[in-house]
Parts: structure tokens; sequence; C-alpha cells
């Protein structure tokens, strides 16, 4: 009983540590800034450029808005763009490449703070991007290529708060910081959570003995056995908890630097069992597009990891 209770004091630790001195600082800049673009309408001119060069890809303005969400601010951000494409009478292909290019990209609530892990932002931008773009025209031409294209007249404006004045702005800034905090204080249960199942799979010889089963099949893969434990937390318990476990990874140093960049691919993405679970919440017609969306996400997953694996 003192082992367990020394390790959920540990892992507690270790969470609230990571939580309100790593990922709240980070989101509160990010989110700030973030908001503070989207209020000036500068995000609204941004996307109207970027919507007519996206459309082949399978995308509208409102999925160029989830892509700045999904790198931007949180793997949870894109749920309000899905939930108005839903209600606003987008197509079903449409919604389902939109949905799958969130799936592929890279989350910000994960990889902003793993800057300070050594992740490099510059490579991670950009295979987010080409990932999150062949998922979406993976679903759009092939996964989903029988859903309905019909759709309603769409009213694709961004409705959002103005900072027109000193107070304006004082007011984003406050809501962007309150939503941090949210976010960083509701990653704390799961953090606490994956670390403590973590430290007890790791404390009981479980993770060496999945190691020593799967050596032969990663040695022939030219995988390094140490990603078995960020990858098995990952898609279990999502990217804040992978992010959780290859912090303390690194400062253990089980994990260089290069490695963590050449994993980035298929570890910092919102495609596993929660993140799957929150976003297809937005909407039923969200719901009902997830296989095709995941399909498409797989495809995007596979460049990117690809991607990160030649450059790192």
């Amino acid at each position: 009983m003192d082992i367990l209770i020394d390790i959920i004091l540990q892992a507690g630790r270790a969470a609230v540590e990571l939580a309100l001195f790593i990922l709240l600082p980070v989101m509160v800049v990010m989110l700030s800034l973030m908001r503070l673009l989207e209020a000036r309408g500068i995000l609204d001119r941004v996307v109207v450029v970027l919507a007519p060069l996206l459309k082949p890809f399978g995308l509208n303005g409102l999925g160029v808005f989830a892509a700045l969400q999904i790198n931007f601010v949180s793997f949870a951000a894109p749920m309000a763009t899905l939930s108005m494409m839903d209600q606003r009478g987008t197509s079903d292909r449409h919604i389902a490449a939109t949905l799958a290019m969130v799936f592929a990209m890279a989350q910000a609530n994960a990889a902003f703070p793993m800057l300070t892990m050594g992740l490099r932002f510059g490579p991670t931008l950009l295979f987010s991007l080409l990932g999150g773009l062949t998922a979406a025209a993976a679903t759009y031409y092939l996964f989903g290529r029988e859903l309905s294209a019909a759709e309603a007249v769409l009213d694709e404006t961004l409705h959002h708060p103005t900072a027109e004045s000193a107070k304006g702005v004082l007011d984003v800034i406050n809501r962007a910081g309150a939503e941090a905090f949210k976010i960083a204080v509701g990653a704390i249960p799961m953090l606490v959570l994956s670390l403590v199942v973590v430290t007890a799979l790791r404390t009981s010889g479980a993770i060496n003995a999945l190691t020593h089963l799967l050596a032969p099949l990663l040695a022939a893969l030219s995988i390094d056995s140490a990603l078995i434990l960020p990858t098995l937390t990952k898609y279990i318990g999502g990217g804040t908890a992978m992010m959780g476990v290859m912090d303390e990874m690194r400062r253990s140093g089980q994990i260089s630097v290069e490695l963590l960049n050449a994993s980035a691919g298929f570890l910092i993405h919102p495609f596993d069992i929660p993140g799957v679970a929150v976003l297809i919440s937005a909407g039923k017609r969200i719901a009902a597009v997830w296989k095709p969306a995941a399909l498409g996400a797989c495809v995007g997953i596979a460049v990117r990891s690809i991607g990160h694996a030649v450059c790192a």
C-alpha cells in the first residue's frame, strides 16, 4: 500500500507541475494571441485568402478555421467549428474531410509545451499541414466519396468578439486566460491517472517485459524500444498524457531530442481514444462520418510519420 501511495503522490506532483508550469503559460500566450487575431478580424482575412487554395483538398472556409484552431489552440478547439458545420448545412463529405484533417494534424496543447523539450516548431507545423491536407483529400476523394455532397446555403461567417478599444483587448485577453486555465486544470486528472498507470507498469516490470517481447520486431523495423511507453500512453490516455510521460523520459535521459522529433508524426495528433471521443461529440453528423475520416487520418498520420522520421 505504501508503494501505491508513493506512486500516486509522485505522479500527482509531476502532473500538477506539468499542467501549471508548462502547459498553462504556453496556452495563455498562444490563446491570447489567437483570440486577439480573431477579434481584430485578421483570422477572417486569412480564411478568405486560404479557402480557395484549400478547396481542392475538400475543405471550405470553416475547414480552414478548424485547421488553424487545432494547430494553434488545442485539440478540442475545432469542436465549435465542427458543430457550426453540422448546424449550417455543410455536406457530409466536407465534414468528413475536415474531421480527418483535424484527426491528423498536430494538436497545439501538446506540440507547443513540447517545444520546451526540444521539439522543432518548423518541421512540426509543416508536416502537420501536409498530413492534414493529405488526410482531407484522401477522405474527400477516396474513403468518403460515397457520402452526400449536397450542401445548404452556407453561412461561413465566424462570429466572435471584437477588440477595437483597450477595454476590448483586455476582455479578449482575460477570456483567453480563463480558457487556458480551464484547459490546463482540465488536463490534470488525465495526467495524474496516466502517470500513475505508467509508473505502476514500470515498477511492476510490465514495460520491461513488453519491451523484451517486442524487441526483435522493433529492431527489424529500426524502431527504438523507448517509444513503447509514450506510444501506449498516447493512444490510450491521449496527447496530454503522452506529453507528461515524454517530459519525464526526457528529464531522465531515456528519450533524446532526435528521437522526440522523429516520433512526433505519430505521437502528436488527436487521433486517440480520448481525442476521437471528444471530437465526434460535436454533433450527430460529425459522429456519423467518423469511420471514413479515421481512414483518411491514418493516411495523413503515415505521411507525417515518414516526414518526421526522414528529417529528424
